[in-house]
């Protein structure tokens, strides 16, 4: 299919009439009807029923549309960044983030890149690790933030920061003294908040806890460390979770302290093979790192 043949498809399946979808193109009906012969005779399909005046797509022409309309979509946003580029737009910065990232370190990030990008273009989206590769990987995003190394060839992965995971818990549950002072695996309760096993960085602990011999069930499960946040907060419990959360507790609510043996969190600018970032893309990544080692000195303060 060319491209006048998609076009002209899209709007006939849209508008649901040839007379609809020579207004949304404005070219005159006989124009749509020629296209679209043209298209059926180079596929080889029938697209379209003609029943007491009507126009019906066939079953050909349904499946047709799910591939078409994505392509469709393709070209708004060529059309779109030619559009930019014309009206001196020159760049789009696209960074997705995992949630736990995208609420602790991102926005301070944004902060200070925008002091220097006032006018730059960026999309922000959060998505989870396996996701985030498939973005990449199909151009939807320039960089990502994950704390996840996705082990993928076509992936380019760099360590921008590294902390522990960190036992968090409401005030009252260790001297005062000890806030932010080593706390062994051992002295922690037997019960605890945390994510899923199947969790990267719970694994993880769960594995540190089995090599020292201490038992350890979580009594909640959550799916974020935000929410664990929230729930030491309240006085919910305790529970370990990654350094970036850790750094942004309430400390009249909570108390934090670095677990020992110490589980090492990366912090994982990711890219896909062979696309270098513009220069907004990089300052940002910049800002990014300067944010976790803020939240880090933070954390360890």
């Amino acid at each position: 299919m060319r491209l006048r043949h998609i076009e002209v498809f899209h709007a006939i399946m849209q508008a649901g009439s040839i007379s609809g979808a020579a207004q949304i193109l404005f070219i005159s009906q006989p124009a749509v009807t020629k296209v679209l012969q043209h298209c059926e005779m180079q596929l080889g399909l029938k697209l379209f029923e003609r029943v007491k005046g009507k126009l019906y797509p066939t079953p050909e022409a349904q499946k047709l549309f799910i591939e078409v309309d994505r392509v469709n979509r393709d070209l708004h946003s060529v059309r779109r960044l030619a559009s930019s580029l014309r009206n001196g737009a020159t760049e789009v910065v696209k960074l997705v983030s995992t949630p736990t990232l995208a609420l602790t370190l991102v926005p301070i990030a944004m902060r200070e890149w925008r002091k220097k990008y006032a006018d730059t273009h960026c999309q922000l989206a959060t998505q989870h690790t396996r996701e985030i590769v498939n973005a990449l990987l199909l151009g939807e995003a320039d960089f990502a933030l994950s704390l996840q190394n996705p082990q993928h060839p076509s992936i380019q992965v760099e360590t921008i920061a590294q902390g522990v995971m960190t036992a968090i818990a409401p005030v009252g549950t260790w001297p005062q003294e000890l806030s932010d002072q080593p706390i062994a695996i051992t002295d922690l309760p037997n019960r605890l908040i945390g994510l899923p096993e199947d969790d990267p960085l719970g694994s993880r602990f769960f594995d540190a806890c089995n090599l020292v011999e201490h038992a350890v069930n979580t009594h909640t499960t959550v799916q974020t460390y935000q929410l664990a946040r929230s729930l030491v907060e309240h006085g919910a419990g305790v529970a370990v979770i990654d350094p970036y959360t850790a750094a942004m507790i309430d400390l009249d609510s909570a108390m934090r302290r670095p677990i020992e043996p110490a589980i090492a969190v990366e912090l994982y600018l990711l890219t896909a093979n062979l696309s270098p970032l513009s220069h907004a893309a990089r300052s940002l990544v910049d800002d990014l790192r300067r944010a976790a080692c803020n939240c880090l000195t933070n954390e360890a303060s």
